[in-house]
């Protein structure tokens, strides 16, 4: 069961918002997913954001805790801190998720872990709501294979998620502690096994995901990549797997196998014509920029000004924005879009609400 949703959306809760948003209002955004790093110490075979070079670039920490507290009045819920680099690198991590909590809003962070240690752990863990590990092998030679790194990074990792978890338990903190992993053909014998230790250790779920190519990354190794069509040690695979990894379920844990989404990526195809998600979320790169979308990061098209220049407010209800949202209306072709983009569920759900059936007072 995938109670947080990971496979879906949870915009329906945000009623208001969306409410303000049918009757035309300026819409101030939910979520925001930025990047506190423009720089990794891991080099994934799969990286999406290869193509913005892994700059060492990080936000400037007084700055940008001004901008945190102005977006919190403005309404935003939730920060995932992940994006073009390992957020982990800036060195002043655990005070920009303590100010983050401080001002009102909740905090995600997707990390490869290796510096999750217990500097970062003891500082900062209450005040996270989740933390996602990706991990891309459950052995030492895959690990590295597909990080591009030392093997024994992956042992650190485990340690530093089994500090996090007793740290977590021993001051019932409530935390949600995950792994996931992206599914390829060189990790896909290796997901039980990752499983086991992901229980073992003690977190509350494994994710098992999707590659998704990025329109704009460099890496084209998986572009072709079909789900149904990978070479699976058994017969029908795919639903074999996932019923192998469903007995590892229980109270505690649960595996999220994403077939939803796997199913999406095979077929390639969306229901809907216009993106009409991109009011609820924003994107802030290391060096300050605010983007509309993540998947035309460095397009001009969909850049919206840069929070070192101007405040947040000044930003999302400027000219540069306005203009943006309007080419995306009239001319973007969402086909060329990445396929399982962040707001594709999204763009589903606002898609129906804009164009329902008939019936519809037919409860």
């Amino acid at each position: 069961m995938d109670k947080f949703r990971i496979d879906g959306h949870k915009l329906m809760y945000h009623t208001p918002r969306v409410n303000d948003w049918l009757k035309g209002k300026l819409t101030y955004p939910i979520y925001a997913e930025i990047s506190p790093s423009g720089t990794c110490n891991h080099r994934c075979v799969y990286c999406a954001l290869d193509f913005m070079n892994y700059k060492p670039r990080f936000l400037n920490t007084e700055l940008f805790k001004k901008r945190l507290s102005e977006m919190g009045t403005l309404g935003l819920k939730s920060v995932m801190y992940a994006g073009e680099g390992e957020p982990l690198l800036h060195k002043d991590i655990g005070d920009l998720i303590l100010h983050t909590k401080k001002v009102g809003i909740d905090v995600g962070i997707t990390t490869n872990g290796v510096l999750l240690d217990e500097s970062v752990v003891d500082k900062a863990l209450e005040s996270i709501t989740w933390i996602k590990v990706s991990i891309s092998g459950a052995t030492n030679e895959t690990y590295k294979r597909i990080h591009r790194t030392n093997p024994e990074d992956l042992n650190r990792v485990m340690k530093n998620i089994r500090y996090a978890v007793k740290l977590k338990n021993d001051n019932n903190y409530k935390t949600t502690l995950g792994i996931q992993i992206l599914l390829l053909p060189e990790n896909l014998e290796e997901i039980p096994l990752l499983a086991e230790k992901a229980k073992e250790i003690g977190v509350d779920y494994l994710v098992v995901k999707p590659y998704s190519q990025h329109p704009l990354s460099k890496t084209k190794v998986y572009e072709n990549i079909e789900y149904q069509d990978m070479p699976w040690p058994i017969k029908d695979g795919y639903n074999f797997l996932q019923a192998v990894l469903e007995d590892f379920n229980d109270k505690n844990f649960n595996v999220i196998f994403r077939a939803h989404t796997m199913e999406k990526w095979d077929k390639r195809k969306r229901n809907y014509k216009t993106c009409q998600a991109l009011p609820f979320w924003s994107y802030i790169d290391a060096g300050g920029d605010i983007w509309g979308c993540s998947c035309y990061l460095t397009d001009k098209r969909f850049y919206y000004g840069n929070i070192y220049k101007n405040t947040f407010k000044d930003i999302w209800k400027g000219e540069q924005r306005r203009k943006s949202l309007q080419w995306v209306d009239s001319k973007l072709d969402t086909s060329k879009c990445r396929v399982n983009c962040r707001m594709d569920e999204i763009n589903e759900y606002l898609s129906e609400l804009k164009n329902p059936p008939d019936h519809v007072n037919f409860i």
